[in-house]
């Protein structure tokens, strides 16, 4: 039934948001997303070979995901069919499902990047951002910090929470972990360059079509967490999302930098090279601390209307009789 799919995304939200992920517990076992990306890895190491043809490397790498795909999918589906045979299963599946949505630990990692700066200072704000940003820290001061954590936590609120709640809506539990097979595989190989622009092209393609609508609905929970300045955060948004590089990480980024007043994206260094990037909300402030709190703030909003939104959702469609 539909309502109970719902119910069980709002359970598997709420058991992410009250535990976690407790190190205690994947430091004695395997997180499922390691797993998978164990799973591209070897796909990588096996199939990825430099000197091959670009066409054949992108075979490869289109074959690796269905594999990736497929392993997951069938292994998630197993698993929902056994616990729908159970009494209580759907609380068992609502605690797998909520393994793989990352709304607590994305505000942890953010909120350790503003105390690391505030209590210990630029070093450790630095090193806190290094956890969850792929570009050179080393040499960013406190604005260029508070900018990358805020990126991330807005891009990541929609491939770490929204996006992971609405396949998983959609399809249940083997909805949620396919989405995360693609989104891991896009993160270690959906990159350009020689070794996998295309072997990883197939990764990054579906990567931006299973997040399309996923970003954008994120950027409308942003706005709609704005209070008073929920006008700007969509205006932004129209304007500026579509002149990010990326053809979705824009949505949330332009909502967030609009809500809170601050330019985002903009120049940046990877690799030790600079990366030209267009400013989002380009005439905004640099971000300070008090910019990280309404943020954060923000971001748990985001949370509790997307919660209640599935349980006001699985209230009509059980009215309804689906």
């Amino acid at each position: 039934m539909v309502a109970q799919t719902l119910i069980m995304m709002a359970m598997a939200m709420l058991a992410d948001g009250v535990i976690g992920d407790p190190p205690r517990l994947w430091r004695r076992l395997p997180h499922p997303v390691v797993l998978m990306g164990r799973i591209v890895d070897r796909a990588d190491r096996s199939f990825n070979h430099d000197g091959a043809a670009d066409g054949r490397r992108r075979l490869a790498g289109i074959l690796s995901l269905l594999l990736l795909v497929g392993i997951v999918g069938i292994v998630a589906w197993t698993i929902q069919h056994l616990l729908s045979r159970l009494p209580g299963g759907i609380l068992v599946e609502a605690l797998l499902a909520g393994i793989l949505i990352a709304q607590r630990s994305l505000v942890e990692h953010v909120r350790d990047v503003e105390d690391g700066l505030r209590i210990d200072g630029l070093a450790t704000g630095r090193v806190a951002l290094s956890r969850i940003v792929g570009r050179d820290t080393t040499d960013l001061q406190p604005p260029e910090v508070r900018r990358a954590a805020l990126e991330s936590l807005a891009e990541n609120l929609s491939d770490g929470v929204v996006a992971p709640v609405f396949w998983g809506c959609l399809f249940g539990l083997p909805g949620i972990a396919v989405y995360k097979a693609i989104n891991t595989a896009d993160s270690m190989i959906g990159h350009r360059g020689p070794r996998y622009g295309a072997f990883g092209w197939a990764a990054a393609r579906l990567d931006d079509a299973v997040n399309w609508i996923p970003a954008r609905l994120t950027g409308l929970l942003i706005a709609a967490s704005a209070g008073r300045h929920w006008r700007r955060s969509l205006a932004v948004m129209a304007r500026d999302a579509r002149a990010h590089r990326s053809p979705n990480a824009g949505w949330p980024e332009a909502a967030m930098a609009g809500a809170l007043g601050v330019r985002l994206s903009g120049p940046r260094r990877y690799d030790g090279r600079i990366s030209p990037e267009p400013w989002v909300n380009g005439a905004g402030f640099d971000a300070r601390a008090k910019h990280m709190r309404a943020a954060l703030d923000m971001t748990v909003t985001c949370c509790l209307l997307l919660g209640g939104s599935l349980v006001c959702l699985a209230a009509g469609a059980w009215l309804l009789g689906w």
